[in-house]
């Protein structure tokens, strides 16, 4: 056991230090992951148990790996055809404190729904759109990292950790969202609300020239079935039982028919 420890520690001591040794940390992960279980079952006396730990381990994270990567296309699907331009419409005070209070709700809500890293990478999207001044970018994107982590905590969907605790029943979707929403939002006012106090104003918008290949109906389409093949997972999960990821891959397959059809009009020419 106390070689497994000083194996994992050494692989760890890698990743630390990617930027030094100049490795992808992923390397080492991967390689710190095989090495633990080659030493295990070189040492076990019955190597089809720790087979089958192997699997059981792998066969759970393979399920929050689909849950994730589903999640993500769908989001990419989404921003693939500007469908998320839809939120960039919405905001179109020139008020630098409504703005920051906007953004704030905006992301504090949809990372509850997306994910806060997703959530963080879609809300900077929208910020380049929005605001021109370098300073004020700066500080809308502090307030972004923090409502979507303050956002995606009480959510089951919301961040990668309440993901995994839900998946393996240690939560459930209700108790989180009833224990953990007064305390996230609190999280995300105080911060914004001292914010609120420097920052004020007026700001202009950047004169973007956009051109969308999808019409308006087909954005507002993908973007709200998205929105709903992902808010809809533990609905799912309630009804039939089944683990999640099975709920969001026959999400991204449903959206992924919905895009079929929309490209194969344009491509038939009606």
């Amino acid at each position: 056991m106390t070689a497994l420890i000083i194996i994992f520690l050494v692989g760890y001591l890698f990743i630390i230090f990617e930027r030094n040794v100049n490795v992808d940390k992923a390397a080492f992960s991967l390689l710190t992951g095989v090495a633990c279980w080659v030493f295990l079952i070189s040492n076990s006396l019955n190597k089809e148990i720790i087979n089958h730990q192997l699997i059981e381990g792998l066969g759970e994270i393979s399920g929050i790996l689909f849950f994730l990567l589903a999640a993500m296309t769908i989001v990419e699907l989404i921003d693939a055809h500007n469908g998320f331009d839809i939120i960039t419409k919405l905001i179109k005070t020139n008020n630098k404190r409504v703005l920051l209070w906007l953004i704030s709700f905006i992301t504090f809500f949809t990372s509850a729904i997306l994910d806060n890293l997703t959530t963080a990478i879609v809300m900077t999207t929208l910020i380049q759109k929005i605001v021109n001044d370098k300073k004020d970018k700066w500080l809308l994107l502090g307030v972004i990292v923090i409502a979507s982590n303050a956002g995606g905590a009480w959510s089951p969907i919301g961040d990668v950790t309440t993901t995994m605790l839900w998946m393996n029943q240690k939560i459930s979707a209700i108790s989180v969202i009833k224990n953990v929403f007064v305390p996230s939002l609190i999280c995300m006012i105080i911060p914004v609300a001292v914010l609120s106090v420097f920052f004020k104003g007026k700001y202009e918008k950047p004169v973007l020239n956009e051109y969308f290949n999808n019409s308006l109906k087909e954005r507002n389409l993908i973007f709200l079935f998205g929105l709903l093949c992902l808010i809809s997972i533990p609905v799912f999960k309630q009804l039939t039982h089944l683990p999640p990821y099975m709920g969001i891959l026959a999400g991204l397959g449903l959206l992924w028919i919905v895009t079929e059809f929309i490209h194969r009009k344009k491509k038939s020419g009606t």
